[in-house]
């Protein structure tokens, strides 16, 4: 009995959350309201809160689930066999289609914050997941032997960087890593907000350009 009142009590919070995510595409992460939620589900205001206790409930549920929808999706990408830079070629890839076909969602995870809400430890996992697919190709890369070595506070972000992944990599390597994800997730926002349009005549060669460009700063 137990296991069946918790299945429904997930059905009806995945109901609330797709419904969020509507809301979010239509009126934006700030204007986000749980009563307007509950009205387009049929339920009492009252009765939302059994669920989801307030409007930052709720948008932790949707940057959770954003982040599990994303990581998903560079999963499946990565997942193909082929050398490890076309794996990452995929991954970046479908980073970008995720971002083109999702921007609401994108844009609550990567854009501006949100006024007032501030993001709990329970996302932290979620946003790592992302993470650690766009650096699965560097599992099956040897490391670059000609990469310089590191001391003093790069070092030690590098090293934190590949222990948060459980990646076996060199200080300099973890470092090159965190400037690949800001360059990558860089040319996604510039796109997706508009800000290369009228400056970049063909998106689809310059993202393959720069996503290549990274892969060889990765040793890939």
């Amino acid at each position: 009995m137990a296991g069946q009142r918790e299945r429904a009590r997930q059905a009806v919070l995945a109901e609330i959350t797709a419904e969020g995510r509507r809301q979010l595409a239509r009126d934006g992460a700030a204007a986000l309201s749980l009563r307007s939620v509950a009205r387009e589900l049929d339920m009492v205001s009252s009765g939302i809160y059994r669920y989801v206790e307030s409007r930052d409930a709720l948008l932790t549920l949707l940057i959770i689930a954003g982040y599990d929808r994303l990581g998903s999706a560079l999963e499946r990408a990565g997942a193909d066999e082929g050398t490890p830079r076309e794996r990452w070629r995929a991954t970046c890839g479908a980073l970008r289609a995720w971002a083109r076909a999702n921007p609401h969602e994108y844009a609550l995870l990567y854009g501006s914050p949100v006024p007032g809400y501030a993001a709990p430890p329970d996302t932290i996992d979620p946003a790592t997941r992302v993470y650690a697919a766009l650096a699965a190709p560097l599992r099956d890369a040897p490391a670059p032997a000609d990469r310089p070595a590191l001391s003093g506070a790069l070092a030690t972000d590098g090293e934190r960087i590949a222990d948060g992944l459980g990646l076996t990599l060199p200080p300099a390597q973890g470092v090159a890593l965190l400037g690949a994800w800001a360059t990558l997730f860089g040319l996604v926002s510039l796109e997706l907000f508009g800000h290369t349009h009228n400056v970049v005549t063909d998106h689809d060669a310059f993202f393959a350009h720069h996503v290549d460009a990274l892969a060889g700063d990765l040793g890939l």
